[in-house]
């Protein structure tokens, strides 16, 4: 198991990575498909789907952050950091050219949990 700080790392990643997820799920239905008018109306359903997934992914790399300290591969660990918010936060800023948030969000979580030797 993780050391105290290294934990408390884990937990606050994972906690702000939930937020992350709620906001984005949030804003897409108040600030963005409020506004867009998407035809034929199943595509438009589709797209609500598709920005959900991403919603639910968020939470689930939080979730896996939250119970991190529990597994027992430190590989394991690097591979949910790195691999998963590391590769998001990368393609954010790719795919928006760096004028959204998100990057910037994900980069957080990386970054202090790399300076945490995560």
């Amino acid at each position: 198991m993780e050391s105290g700080n290294a934990r408390l790392f884990l937990y606050a990643s994972g906690a702000l990575g939930l937020a992350m997820a709620f906001v984005h799920g949030l804003l897409g239905e108040t600030r963005v498909f409020v506004r867009a008018r998407i035809e034929p109306e199943r595509l438009g359903r589709l797209i609500r789907g598709v920005w959900h997934c991403s919603a639910v992914a968020l939470a689930s790399v939080a979730v896996l952050l939250i119970v991190a300290p529990w597994m027992g591969s430190q590989m394991a660990r690097h591979w949910i950091v790195g691999a998963a918010d590391g590769f998001g936060a990368v393609a954010n800023a790719w795919a928006m050219r760096g004028r959204h948030f998100g990057w910037a969000a994900l980069a957080v979580v990386v970054v202090s949990l790399a300076v945490a030797g995560l």
